[in-house]
C-alpha cells in the first residue's frame, strides 16, 4: 500500500481562506505518483476536493472545461469549481454524491440505466450544436495530432509489438486523418470510463427526461478535457465494460440520443488502436501494469475483427 500523501500547509491555507477551518482531511489521489486529490471537510460537514494539477496543460484544461463546458451537464452532476490558484496549478471542487460505478457491483437494470444517464451527460457535455468555430477547428487538428503521435509511440514501444500489429497502427492512424473532417466535434470529457462516473442510489430520481431510474449519475476528473471528435470519448468505454456487454453499449446511446455516424464506426477501431499503442508506451514506463494490458486486449480483439 502506498502512503498517504499529505496535504501541503500552503494548499490547506489557500482551500481555508475560501471555505473556513477544515475539521478532516483524506488523501484521494490515484495510484500513481503524479496524482494529487485531497477530500476535505469544513467546520460545517461541508465536503469538498482539492486537486492539484501534474503539469500547466492538465489545469489549464479542466479549468477551461469547468468553466465552459460542465455546466451544460445540470445542477449536481459535476464538481462545480469553487476556486483556482494557477501558480500551484490549484483547483477547490465541490464534491458530488455517489461512487465510482467500476467500484460498484450494479443489478442489471442498474448498470444499464448508468449507461443510459453516461450517454445523456456526455451528450450535454460534447455541446455539439452550439459548436463554436475554433472548437471545430481545434477537434479537427486534435484528430490529426492523435494520428501523428502514433508515429512517436511506435518508435517508443520497441520490440512489445509484432510487424502485423505495428502494420495495423499505421493503417489506423493513416485512417484517421482521412476521416478527420467527417467526425462530429465536441468538448470530450477525454477520460469517459466508469471510474469517472459515480453512481448514488440515494440520490433523486432527477434523472434525463425520459430515462427515468433509481439511481443518478455523476461525472468528474476533466483533466483531459478538450475540443476533439466526439468519438474519441467512446473508446475507453468500448475497450472496457462494452466489451462483453452490448447490452451497456446499447443504452449508452439511447441515452446519448443517436447512432455513431458511418464515419465514426469507421473512427472508433482506428482511435482504439492508437489508444492501445499508447497504453504500451505509458503503462510499462509507469509501472501501470493495467495500462499495458488494457492496450494488449485492445490490439488482440482488433486483430481477430471483434472489437465492435
Amino acid at each position: 500500500m502506498r502512503p498517504a500523501k499529505p496535504l501541503p500547509s500552503s494548499l490547506r491555507a489557500w482551500a481555508e481562506q475560501a471555505v473556513g477551518p477544515l475539521s478532516c482531511v483524506r488523501d484521494a489521489s490515484h495510484p500513481r505518483e503524479n496524482s494529487r486529490v485531497w477530500d476535505i471537510t469544513d467546520s460545517l460537514g461541508r465536503r469538498f476536493f482539492v486537486k492539484q494539477s501534474p503539469t500547466a496543460a492538465f489545469y489549464e484544461r479542466e479549468t477551461f472545461g469547468y468553466r465552459s463546458a460542465v455546466p451544460a451537464l445540470g445542477f449536481g452532476r459535476a464538481p462545480r469549481l469553487v476556486d483556482t490558484d494557477a501558480r500551484r496549478l490549484a483547483m477547490l471542487l465541490t464534491a458530488v454524491p455517489g461512487t465510482p460505478v467500476s467500484r460498484l457491483t450494479l443489478t442489471v437494470p442498474e448498470h444499464r440505466a448508468a449507461h443510459r444517464q453516461f450517454g445523456a451527460l456526455l451528450r450535454r457535455l460534447h455541446g455539439t450544436e452550439k459548436m463554436p468555430a475554433q472548437g471545430r477547428r481545434a477537434a479537427e487538428a486534435a484528430a490529426e495530432r492523435t494520428a501523428a503521435d502514433a508515429g512517436k509511440h511506435l518508435a517508443r514501444v520497441g520490440d512489445r509489438l509484432s510487424g502485423n500489429r505495428r502494420a495495423l497502427v499505421r493503417r489506423a492512424a493513416d485512417h484517421v486523418l482521412r476521416l478527420a473532417d467527417l467526425l462530429t466535434p465536441g468538448h470530450i470529457h477525454g477520460d469517459a470510463r466508469e471510474r469517472n462516473a459515480l453512481w448514488s442510489r440515494s440520490g433523486p430520481a432527477a434523472a434525463p427526461a425520459g430515462m427515468r431510474s433509481s439511481g443518478r449519475l455523476s461525472m468528474i476528473d476533466f483533466e483531459r478535457s478538450r475540443y476533439a471528435p466526439v468519438v474519441q470519448d467512446f473508446v475507453r468505454l468500448a475497450c472496457g465494460p462494452w466489451q462483453d456487454r452490448d447490452d451497456l453499449r446499447t443504452a449508452f446511446f439511447q441515452g446519448y440520443g443517436r447512432p455513431l455516424t458511418d464515419a465514426e464506426r469507421q473512427a472508433l477501431p482506428c482511435f482504439a488502436a492508437l489508444d492501445a499503442v499508447s497504453c504500451l508506451v505509458h503503462g510499462p514506463a509507469h509501472g501501470e501494469h493495467e495500462v499495458t494490458e488494457r492496450g494488449l486486449r485492445t490490439l488482440d480483439r482488433l486483430e481477430r475483427g471483434t472489437f465492435l
